[in-house]
């Protein structure tokens, strides 16, 4: 009897090791996949956006932030999809891939906007999503779009993961002019799952600039700022990386973001400025991790 035990308690002993080794090689199987997949997405884009990974880093940033295939995604002000065409075919035909612009009435508050251009964004919802739909095949993600402060309740619950790539400095900008911040907090929050989580890549203000500075009229968060924020509406700061700092970004007073490539927003009529900025390289950017509680 005794032996009997001993060989049925071995058996027993076998079949857990392999279901914990075969469950262990299935993870690491899919994560293989997952980065092959990202791989594939990468490389697939144009030269020219290519050209652009050593300054955005958006392999780093797109595992660091825990983003894997057939989740679904919010991305923030998705626009010309340099982000949305890495997405959606690494999200694949199980993911989904969800646009969402500044709300309407805030395009007025920035005073550059003509009157054609505000009143096309009022159609933004149709005609990005038949923009982004020409970027699928049948192996990529499926495709919805809202403005903010729009998503309706049946999305409650329901994003893995958002992500605010260098689009948080408007919202804090217009803040006390329609508390455009505090309304993206509380949808985010609605839309996640428990445990969801954002990923934030944002201009970097130096802390020895003013609150006032570093309001995002220039482009610039302060760190600090961002992380306040997003404890005050029931997330928790998870993580911070150094990927996309630039430390040759160093603004002065009177600098905006823009300043700097691709914008040259004030040096394209001055060659030698131009090429000064162009030596500093893109902005430099926290890239930061918060998780729904």
């Amino acid at each position: 009897m005794k032996s009997k035990t001993l060989i049925l308690l071995a058996l027993f002993l076998g079949a857990c090791t392999t279901g914990q080794k075969t469950s262990s090689d299935n993870t690491v199987l899919q994560e293989q996949q997952a980065k092959t997949s990202l791989i594939s997405a990468l490389t697939s884009q144009p030269v020219e956006v290519q050209a652009r990974y050593p300054a955005r880093n958006p392999q780093q940033v797109i595992e660091f932030v825990g983003i894997k295939p057939g989740m679904t995604v919010v991305e923030a002000l998705p626009g010309g999809g340099w982000y949305t065409k890495i997405l959606l075919p690494y999200l694949g035909s199980n993911g989904e891939l969800i646009g969402a612009d500044y709300a309407q009435d805030m395009f007025p508050k920035f005073g550059f906007f003509s009157e054609e251009r505000i009143e096309a964004k009022k159609t933004w919802v149709d005609t990005w999503t038949k923009e982004a739909n020409e970027w699928r095949t049948e192996k990529s993600a499926s495709i919805k779009a809202y403005q903010m402060n729009s998503m309706p309740s049946s999305m409650d619950g329901s994003a893995d993961a958002v992500l605010f790539i260098r689009a948080l400095h408007n919202l804090a900008r217009f803040e006390n002019d329609g508390e455009y911040l505090t309304k993206a907090m509380k949808e985010v929050h609605r839309v996640l799952k428990p445990g969801g989580i954002v990923g934030v890549v944002q201009h970097l203000a130096p802390d020895s600039m003013s609150d006032e500075w570093a309001s995002g009229a220039r482009g610039y968060l302060k760190k600090s700022f961002i992380i306040k924020t997003f404890e005050s509406f029931g997330f928790e700061f998870v993580d911070s990386s150094d990927m996309n700092l630039n430390p040759k970004d160093q603004p002065g007073e009177n600098d905006i973001v823009w300043r700097l490539p691709p914008s040259f927003a004030t040096s394209r009529e001055d060659p030698e400025l131009k090429a000064t900025y162009q030596a500093i390289g893109e902005s430099n950017r926290m890239t930061l991790k918060f998780r729904k509680k």
